[in-house]
């Protein structure tokens, strides 16, 4: 199997699962992805966030510029915050990716295309491990170390190569983003081989943890199957929503290409 390029930020473009209980309180936040240098909007994204922190579903869908959906992400928890279930299905090319099973053993699925085989196999996920969008619950649940200038290293989950590789976190300042006080983050293999795999660099804001912005490689790939070197900013913090408007995006149709 021919793997693609390792995107090792594929935990940012968060994901959600169907759930019960569809009474609980539902938040809805925007999303868009730039060219990482320059202002190019490449795509938008929109979260639908269920449940508490501790284990909270997420739905995003993937949209073309013009606000067509090309892919959707559904995530629900799995023991810990920080190791999900997830699945990735884009419309344009009937590429699935996802992560289910027990907390100890996940089984991992990758599909190239819509006329691809699945890959399937069996990961032994070590205590302390990060699934897809996990690692933002693993920011906040690391956040004073952080802050006190300790590096934390785990190892994430990357279905797209159906592997663990180590990953390193550490702070590099305060900083102000678009008027708010906020902390910069990065991310980058701790590996030998880490040089040649671009850092990522995150902003979260100082008051309420909250992801503002990532820049590096996204696990979005663009219409050659490439994955893209992005800039995702949510300016916004999440707002209420009701339930119709999840359950309309669960099941509204994928388009096959952004182009007219």
């Amino acid at each position: 199997m021919r793997h693609p390029p390792v995107p090792i930020a594929a935990f940012l473009l968060l994901a959600l699962c169907p759930l019960p209980g569809m009474a609980q309180s539902i938040q809805r936040q925007e999303g868009r992805a730039y060219a990482a240098a320059g202002s190019t909007l490449l795509y938008r994204e929109t979260h639908w966030l269920q449940g508490p922190a501790s284990a909270q579903s997420r739905l995003v869908l993937y949209r073309c510029t013009d606000g067509r959906p090309f892919a959707r992400k559904w995530m629900t928890p799995q023991g810990s915050p920080q190791t999900p279930d997830f699945t990735l299905d884009d419309g344009r090319d009937g590429y699935q990716e996802g992560v289910r099973g027990g907390a100890a053993t996940r089984q991992v699925s990758v599909r190239a295309s819509a006329q691809a085989p699945t890959f399937s196999r069996a990961i032994a996920v070590p205590p302390g491990a990060v699934v897809d969008a996990g690692f933002d619950a693993a920011v906040r649940s690391h956040w004073a170390a952080l802050q006190a200038g300790q590096s934390v290293v785990f190892q994430f989950l990357l279905p797209s190569r159906q592997r663990l590789v180590p990953l390193k976190l550490r702070r590099t300042g305060a900083v102000t983003w678009q008027g708010q006080p906020a902390e910069q983050l990065q991310m980058k293999l701790d590996a030998w081989f880490g040089f040649a795999v671009p850092p990522v660099t995150l902003v979260y804001a100082t008051a309420d943890q909250r992801l503002m912005q990532f820049t590096g490689t996204g696990n979005v790939r663009d219409e050659k199957g490439k994955y893209p070197q992005v800039r995702v900013e949510f300016p916004a913090a999440p707002v209420a929503t009701p339930a119709a408007e999840l359950s309309a995006a669960r099941t509204q149709p994928l388009v096959k290409t952004c182009g007219a």
